[in-house]
């Protein structure tokens, strides 16, 4: 089984188009190499992961099958591209510039409460 084939055996097998696919697969991609990376969300590393497997995704697309109009093509090519970008790019800019937006507030001292100090529950 090729590339061309585990694609589309995975857009028929999870009844998602290849539209969705592609964001799903950002976000997944973006969070595994983090992980593997061992670098926050921040860090410019995985997003750039995922850019470089949609270019190789992309490019493999373009070679593997010519369509009659190389111009229809290549816009197909762009729309993946913005579908696989868009959200590990938010997520990248966020987490770096407005990392509030996941860790929320801080929690308000709580004044010493001796209920809180002991591990009591309330």
């Amino acid at each position: 089984m090729d590339w061309h084939q585990l694609k589309a055996w995975l857009e028929t097998a999870s009844g998602l188009n290849m539209d969705a696919l592609h964001v799903h697969a950002g976000v997944v991609l973006q969070l595994v190499a983090a992980l593997a990376l061992r670098r926050p969300l921040r860090s410019p590393l995985p997003w750039l992961a995922v850019l470089l497997a949609e270019g190789i995704n992309e490019y493999y697309d373009l070679a593997y099958e010519i369509w009659p109009n190389r111009g229809d093509q290549w816009a197909e090519s762009v729309r993946d591209m913005w579908n696989t970008m868009l959200i590990p790019t938010l997520l990248f800019v966020l987490a770096r510039w407005a990392p509030a937006a996941f860790a929320g507030r801080p929690a308000a001292p709580s004044g010493g409460d001796a209920g809180e100090a002991g591990g009591e529950a309330r």
